[in-house]
Parts: structure tokens; sequence; C-alpha cells
């Protein structure tokens, strides 16, 4: 039986997928690559690590004032125009980055980085969930949630190949040939703006709540790794950050502008399961990838470029999971498969909190395929979950939402599995308790997303054969030609 045209992926949307793929995966790769040159820089720069550490802190918290305003320019200029403006900031920064001639300036031209990036998530998002409407939602985002996932795995990895054989400059210069490619394809094949672009007024106060809430969260968060939940800069960062976001959410429920993030949008239970499983997978993610490279240079005596392979598998799994989760979607639901996907995830946490010097590493990269797989169970439903549970036209505030909170559940993963590492380690070195306790995160934030996955909506409902529109006018040529 052939699909209908409206649930069929065809060339047009799949060559958009494409592009967006591209451009968007800068980003994720770029979140992580820089992580394994840290040291390097230090060196380079003849500064201190705390100092280089804002290299990684100032670019999270340039993509934290990003995502909050993108949903809004989307619908002020269009799509198209911003996914340029993006790609064109993200192409800037990396360029000027590699001609960084101290500490100051790097950090400087990675939060213009950082801006490109925030922008370019979203859009990526949006112009995917309104080409490919409801009935293709769970097989497109299995394509398009590949470079949230792989990205920030393959980052390690490239940012070592680098190291390795190249200067640290080309950290950055790599972006260069991808985001000018991502530009001219975009050119071809990005679909034009609508003429008649949105005029609503855009929201100055909560701009002013939102962007700044959310970027002191991402900066405490950041920092609690660092320097533990207890510093006065953290809990005072916390304590802006909810202040600010508690003052948005007020003035969202009241205001009679478009909010930047509507926080009605969370009355729908399916939304707010696919929002949560979305933030507790940013968690669990993130601090694997921040845990697992430890794990093998200080548990097990690997090099950083090994530490850096060794995550291929994780990868791997997730790169065979989500086009086969993104396929099922569309036929069974989010609710059958991200809790069967949770699962996975927990048993191959587990192993790894029971694993000691002599697990065979064989078992090791076994078990961390079957987590990666069980992360493209969850990921690629619950994205598509998350836009059948919106009406289009929302699409870009529920992708905001979306890439808000994933932000500070990566942000809080990594916060906490620091925190973990640091309060058990010897002379500096984390022990095999502490290295056991930061799985443990993984596998509680696992069993939650399990339990959220059950209140996902199940299986999407068939298109009918008409639309409404088409219907009625069916109906009145049917009267037209009775009176004839």
């Amino acid at each position: 039986m052939s699909e209908a045209p409206q649930e069929r992926l065809d060339a047009p949307l799949l060559r958009l997928l494409g592009v967006m793929v591209l451009g968007g995966m800068m980003s994720y790769l770029d979140a992580t690559i820089v992580n394994v040159g840290i040291d390097t820089l230090v060196g380079k720069f003849q500064t201190t690590l705390a100092t280089i550490g804002w290299v990684s802190t100032g670019y999270l918290l340039a993509v934290a004032v990003a995502i909050p305003i993108t949903g809004w320019t989307i619908d002020r200029f269009g799509a198209r125009r911003m996914w340029f403006l993006g790609l064109s900031l993200f192409l800037l920064g990396s360029v000027l980055c590699s001609f960084a001639w101290n500490a100051g300036s790097l950090i400087g031209f990675r939060v213009l980085q950082g801006l490109g990036g925030g922008m370019v998530d979203p859009i990526m998002m949006t112009v995917v969930a309104r080409a490919a409407g409801p009935n293709r939602m769970g097989r497109v985002m299995g394509l398009i949630s590949m470079p949230i996932t792989l990205g920030p795995v393959l980052g390690p990895i490239i940012g070592g190949l680098i190291l390795d054989n190249l200067t640290w400059q080309w950290m950055f210069l790599v972006n260069v040939p991808v985001a000018l490619a991502a530009i001219l394809v975009a050119i071809k094949y990005v679909p034009k703006d609508e003429s008649a672009a949105k005029t609503t007024p855009i929201d100055l106060l909560g701009i002013a709540l939102l962007c700044p809430g959310f970027a002191a969260l991402v900066y405490a968060l950041s920092q609690a790794g660092v320097v533990g939940f207890g510093s006065a800069r953290v809990l005072v960062s916390l304590g802006a950050g909810v202040v600010l976001f508690a003052g948005y959410i007020r003035h969202a429920l009241r205001t009679k502008l478009t909010p930047l993030l509507d926080i009605r949008l969370f009355a729908s239970r399916g939304f707010t399961a696919s929002v949560t499983t979305m933030t507790l997978l940013g968690g669990a993610l993130f601090s694997l990838l921040f845990v697992l490279p430890l794990y093998y240079q200080q548990a097990r005596g690997h090099s950083v470029l090994e530490a850096g392979l060794l995550l291929m598998p994780l990868g791997l799994g997730t790169l065979i999971g989500m086009p086969i989760a993104g396929n099922l979607a569309d036929k069974l639901g989010a609710k059958r498969l991200v809790p069967a996907g949770a699962a996975l995830i927990a048993i191959g946490s587990l192993m790894y909190t029971q694993a000691d010097s002599g697990t065979s590493q064989m078992l090791l990269t076994a078990f961390q395929v079957l987590v990666g797989f069980g992360m493209g169970l969850v990921g690629a439903p619950t994205m598509g979950a998350v836009y059948r549970t919106v009406p289009m036209e929302q699409a870009a505030t529920a992708t905001g939402a979306v890439f808000i909170l994933n932000q500070l559940g990566a942000s809080l993963g990594i916060a906490i599995v620091a925190l973990i590492l640091q309060s058990g380690s010897v002379d500096g070195k984390p022990t095999a308790t502490a290295f056991a306790n930061a799985f443990w995160w993984s596998f509680a934030a696992a069993i939650v997303v399990l339990v959220a996955g059950f209140l996902l909506p199940g299986k999407p409902e068939p298109a009918p054969a008409t639309s409404p529109v088409e219907a009625v006018d069916e109906d009145v040529s049917a009267n037209v030609s009775d009176h004839a």
C-alpha cells in the first residue's frame, strides 16, 4: 500500500533535511570539540585554567542569550533570513577565534560564535517541523536529531585528531568549509520566507527577564561543577536566575504581547512530558560525555585521543537507533519507544557503576552501544512528540522551550557529575567509587525518563484523506452541480 503524499518523505523534504543537518551539526560539534583542547590553550596563551574555562562558558552563555529570542525573530523576520544570519555569525566567530592573540580575544570571539550557534539550532528544528507536518514528524526527527546527539560525541574525537596532527587554530577553522557549504546549499534549497512577516512587537520585558535569567542559571550550573553548589557566586547566580525566571513566568501569563516562551504550552501534559524527557536526556548525554573520557583516561589509563575514540560506540549506537526509532515513532508512538530506550540507558549505566579495572573493554563497549541505541530510541520520538502536542504556528516558541530546558539539563548534568567526581577525589584524581557514583546519576535520569515516557502521546492519528477546506470545496462543487 503506497503512502499518502502528506506521509511520504519526498525529495524536497529530504534535501531540506540535508541542508539543515549540515548547518546544525557545526554548533553541536563545537560545543565539545574545544573541550579536549583546554590544556593546549592554557599553554598557548600562558594563562590559568579558570580563565580558559571561559572559552566554553562564554560560548554557553551566548547560546543561552540567543535561544529565547530566536523564536520571535523567526516570526518577525523569517526563518530563511535568520538562518543565514546565524550561519554567518558562526562562520565569522570561527574565523576570528583562529586569529585570537590572547585569552580575552578568544573568549570574546567565542561569544560571537555562540550567538550564531544559539540561533542555528532552534531555526533548524522549526523549519523542519513546519515542512514535515504531523504525519512525517517521527521519521523526520529521527534524521534531524542525529546532529543533536552525534555532534557532541564526535566533537572530542575530532578535537583529539586535530590536536594530534594540526595547530590549535584548526579547532575553529574546521568549521569554515562546513559553514560555507551550508550557506551555499541553503541559498538554493531553504524555502523563501513568506512575504507577510508578522509585525508583532517584541516583548522587551520578556527579553529582560528570560535571557539573563537563563544565562544566570547556565553560568551557575557550569560553575557548580568547578567550585561546588555552596560557592557564593553559584548561589548568587542561581538565586538571580530563579528570581528572573519566576518574574518571567508571571509576566508571560499576564502580558498582552506574544511572549518569547509561551508558558501556557505546559498546560498540555504531553508537551510537559516531552520537554521533561528532553531535559533529562540532555542531562544524561552531556554528563556521560563529560565523565566517560575522564573514566577512560584516569581509571583505565588511556590517552586523550584513545579516550575520544572510545566514545565512538556511543555515537554508533545512536546512529543506528535514531532512524529506526524515527520510523517506528510514526507507527507505534513515543509512549512505547521512549520507556524502552530509557530502560536500555539505565541498563548500560548500571553496568558502568559496577565496572572496575578488570572489566573487559569489549563488554564496556557493548554496553556503551546499548546506551547510544537507547538514546536514539528516546530522542527522535520525543522531539516528534513535542511538535504533535502544539499547534504548528507555535512551533518556534515550542522549539525555544525545548532548547532552553535541554541546555539547562545538560548544564545540570555536567555540574552534578563534576561535583560527584570532585568530592570523591584523592590528590585531585577521582576514585573508582567516585566514577561509579557519577554513573549512578545517568541511571537515575534514565529511570525518570522511563516514567515520563508513559505520559507521552501514543500512535499519531492518521491524517484525513482530504483537508477540511478541501472537503468544503468538494461539497460546494457538488451542490453547484446538483443545481445546474
